[in-house]
């Protein structure tokens, strides 16, 4: 008795009203767990990937699929193909357009799309850097780069052929640039489309080469370009520059130039989004008293008053002196500085006696309040040591 097939949409997974891309995406799924050349030997999962396969040919086609719809497995039952399964032929002409994507996607070979290769194509990008520092970064700047560039040979003017000649139609693929080769697999026999490897897919050959370009039709310029580079650009971005890449072939544009900005360290401003972050060091003096200090920004030095009192590592913010927004320059980013306040380690024998007339002064208030703290201690200890017998 014959094995009862399993419903087509059960076996991909999917839900009968599952569109074309759903369909697609399960089978490309189940054809890359069972597929015969990642399970050698195992007979089941080769018996899964031709369900999976048989379900896959009937519903990626619309008609099939329709007299599916209506009549279930009994559709294909009469007149089958005779190479892999009733309706449809695993060494048909049509398994390759019907197979050949996903099975070039998952492997590496396999049909691509139908556009001929040798149409108007866009020339590859080029990247390069450009070193910048902190301010230039923070403001922005025009740099000059030199680099080598492709151009349009001037003798053949791009056809690569000497003049008075012009390239011929290849003939290994008909002037289309690809060509259409079969090979055979599990499945039978697979056409697969590839660049013609005569012609280099621009579906034409030149027989005598310009001397200048040797055929390629392009010849090497060193030059040089400017460049703008936008405020508040930070270190590893790009900036593009369209037009300025290699140049395209077939009557195609040219690619676009990638220029990745290196911005250089600063010896006391660091940066964090649109934020700058300093250090500025506060004398004993002016962070008692009060008083003002110079802090050095991006825009230049400005005079900030430090409150009597300020303790170190107090941080202070100066509101838009920060990095402008690259999306809008009228907006910036906070300078925050901390300050630190500075203790001298070397003090004159006048300097010292000045500064413990001052602590008497003031009361001699830190000495006051460590003293008043350890008595504390030392009379909470006594009274434990009391209780504990240590004293009688």
């Amino acid at each position: 008795m014959a094995e009862q097939k399993r419903d087509y949409y059960e076996v991909l997974g999917v839900e009968k009203s599952a569109d074309e891309a759903a369909i697609k995406k399960a089978y490309r799924a189940l054809a890359k767990k069972y597929h015969p050349d990642m399970n050698p030997g195992d007979a089941e999962a080769e018996k899964k990937f031709k369900e999976a396969s048989e379900a896959y040919a009937i519903l990626s086609d619309p008609e099939k699929r329709r007299q599916y719809d209506q009549f279930g497995h009994a559709a294909f039952e009469s007149g089958g193909g005779g190479g892999g399964f009733s309706g449809f032929d695993f060494n048909s002409a049509d398994f390759g357009d019907i197979f050949g994507d996903i099975f070039g996607d998952l492997f590496g070979g396999g049909r691509r799309s139908g556009r001929s290769s040798n149409g108007p194509m866009k020339g590859a990008n080029i990247r390069t850097s450009v070193r910048i520092t902190f301010e230039e970064a923070v403001f922005g700047v025009e740099k000059e780069i030199e680099l080598t560039l492709k151009d349009e040979c001037p003798t053949c003017h791009g056809s690569g052929a000497r003049p008075g000649t012009s390239s011929e139609t290849c003939s290994k693929c008909g002037g289309k640039g690809q060509v259409v080769f079969t090979q055979q697999s599990f499945f039978g026999t697979v056409r697969n489309v590839q660049t013609c490897p005569e012609c280099g897919g621009s579906g034409k050959v030149i027989k005598d080469k310009c001397g200048d370009c040797h055929g390629s039709g392009f010849i090497a310029n060193r030059k040089k370009i400017q460049i703008s580079i936008p405020a508040g650009i930070d270190n590893g971005q790009s900036v593009r520059i369209r037009d300025k890449g290699e140049p395209g072939t077939n009557g195609g544009p040219r690619g676009d130039l990638l220029v990745e900005v290196m911005v250089q360290r600063h010896p006391v401003f660091q940066r964090q989004d649109y934020h700058i972050y300093s250090t500025v060091p506060v004398s004993f003096a002016v962070a008692a008293l009060g008083g003002e200090i110079v802090i050095d920004t991006v825009d230049g030095r400005v005079i900030y008053e430090v409150k009597a009192g300020t303790q170190t590592d107090t941080r202070v913010r100066l509101k838009g002196k920060g990095v402008p927004s690259l999306r809008n320059r009228d907006v910036r980013g906070d300078h925050y500085v901390t300050l630190v306040v500075q203790v001298p380690d070397k003090l004159s024998h006048e300097a010292k006696e000045l500064l413990r007339k001052f602590d008497e002064a003031t009361g001699d208030s830190l000495n006051a309040a460590k003293k008043a703290e350890a008595g504390k201690h030392g009379a909470t200890e006594g009274k434990d040591k009391k209780k504990k017998g240590f004293w009688k």
